[in-house]
């Protein structure tokens, strides 16, 4: 039988496939434009499904187009109401504890626009909520979790406590002070792993993220006597080295926080909860919340070569090396090349954002001398 969900967060999905032991597919922008919409493939256990077994469906899914035959049809269920225990399950986390907090939430015209707005108000807290009114084309357009000008603006106009922004299919999310300081994964991660080893909750007193964590995050961690895992970039990585280290916190910079008490996968919901709990319990604000780290100045160059490199720390690794001793423990380097075309991300992090951008400048200019091509763009 196929468990029609309707229009439902990507999380969602993932308690639905754990909860019940289906499998669980979601058909998701993401956080792109409407055009470019992907498949997220979940096992019945709730996670995602790893290369092996994504290429393996791939290699079937060809054969079944070359040579169509008939099959069997199945039976189809409307299971909307998934959606509403999935909401029901993930208020539980929080119940009705967050009275007094003002919160503005920027849904991305997504998938959390009838799932979020209701979840909060539940909580007890004033909502405002915006972009919530999806036709299916206005999905991350200018709103949501990669683009926060409004809600940033919408925070100081009603003189919230926090804004909370979300990406078109939920599982990530950004945080606006009352001040309009924009708080990324990295700062959500540090409060929330600061406040659980305070509180005995940090198993295994540690936590994992992605090689796009600010060095700031890292030193934050290390005053409390943290261990971070360091994984490669996406969430399916951050969650394996969850399971090996047995950890119950992880994510990324860019809003994936995967809190495994609660979920199998990265929860914009989840996330905010708690982020929003620990503010009331501890009467903080996010803004002093946010000083647990000084995040970094990050530069990011792009190096679009003549031909795809497969790897590009080995060609300029004496460039690499030097760079890395002049900046020592006040920064750090990552050199790797895009997985789908012949370009190379250059990122450099220092405690000056002038080093920072000269030294990344320096190694894209290392990088056109083996290569060939020409920096892209730098921000």
């Amino acid at each position: 039988p196929v468990h029609l969900l309707g229009i439902a967060p990507t999380p969602a999905v993932a308690f639905a496939a754990e909860r019940h032991e289906w499998v669980g597919i979601a058909v998701t922008a993401s956080h792109n434009p409407w055009t470019d919409n992907g498949i997220k493939v979940f096992a019945s256990g709730g996670s995602k499904l790893s290369d092996a077994d994504q290429i393996e469906i791939e290699r079937v899914w060809h054969a079944l187009i070359a040579e169509p035959a008939p099959v069997a049809l199945g039976t189809e269920h409307d299971a909307a109401a998934v959606v509403e225990e999935y909401a029901a399950h993930r208020l539980n986390i929080v119940g009705a504890s967050l009275g007094g907090l003002v919160v503005v939430l920027d849904n991305a015209n997504g998938a959390m626009s009838h799932v979020a707005p209701q979840v909060f108000q539940a909580t007890g807290a004033t909502v405002v909520s915006m972009n919530d009114q999806p036709n299916g084309r206005n999905i991350n357009d200018a709103c949501g979790a990669t683009h926060v000008d409004g809600l940033i603006a919408r925070v100081l106009q009603e003189r919230a406590d926090i804004g909370i922004a979300f990406d078109g299919d939920g599982d990530r999310l950004m945080a606006v002070t009352a001040s309009g300081m924009v708080v990324d994964g990295d700062f959500i991660m540090a409060i929330a792993a600061s406040d659980s080893v305070q509180r005995g909750l940090l198993r295994n007193k540690g936590l994992a993220v992605t090689v796009m964590t600010n060095v700031g995050f890292h030193r934050a961690m290390d005053e409390l006597g943290i261990d971070v895992v360091v994984t490669p970039v996406g969430d399916r990585s951050v969650l394996s080295a969850l399971e090996e280290y047995d950890f119950v916190l992880g994510g990324e910079q860019s809003g994936h926080i995967i809190h495994r008490a609660h979920a199998t996968t990265g929860d914009g919901l989840v996330a905010a909860l708690i982020l929003c709990e620990y503010l009331v319990r501890t009467q903080t604000s996010l803004d002093e919340a946010a000083t647990i780290m000084q995040s970094y100045p990050q530069v990011l160059v792009n190096v679009r070569t003549e031909e795809k490199v497969h790897d590009p720390v080995a060609d300029i690794a004496l460039a690499i090396e030097a760079v890395e001793e002049s900046l020592g423990d006040s920064g750090r380097v990552l050199v790797r090349p895009s997985g789908t075309e012949p370009l190379v991300r250059v990122m450099v992090e220092a405690v000056d954002e002038e080093v920072a951008k000269t030294t990344a400048l320096h190694l894209a200019s290392a990088l056109i001398a083996v290569h060939g091509g020409a920096i892209e763009g730098a921000h």
